[in-house]
């Protein structure tokens, strides 16, 4: 295990790599970087750790989203963990109140 040195809203972490895995370790952190810069630009939202918190439920929710990842099929009740993350999301967006919604 390797470790590499990357750069997400400026701040500079040292993370462990498993060999073979910088492409993807790369690509996370482009992800990660791209997330934060954007909702930081907005303006709303000026806390680091606010402003990954937001990118982390961001991503997860795309991530979420895509095909194969436990879409909810017509006709089925949604699973639970589907109705526990939007009630989840609903209690923090009421709890940013003015600071602007996650999605």
């Amino acid at each position: 295990m390797k470790q590499v040195e990357v750069s997400i809203l400026g701040q500079s972490y040292v993370l462990a790599c498993p060999d073979g895995g910088e492409g993807l370790l790369m690509a996370a952190v482009a992800s990660v970087d791209k997330e934060m810069r954007a909702i930081r630009d907005a303006g709303k939202v000026k806390a680091r750790e606010r402003i990954a918190v937001l990118a982390a439920l961001n991503l997860a929710y795309r991530l979420a989203e895509q095909p194969g990842a436990g879409a909810i099929r017509v006709g089925e009740p949604p699973p639970a963990d589907s109705v526990q993350i939007d009630t989840m999301l609903a209690r923090i967006d009421a709890a940013l109140g003015s600071d602007g919604h996650l999605l």
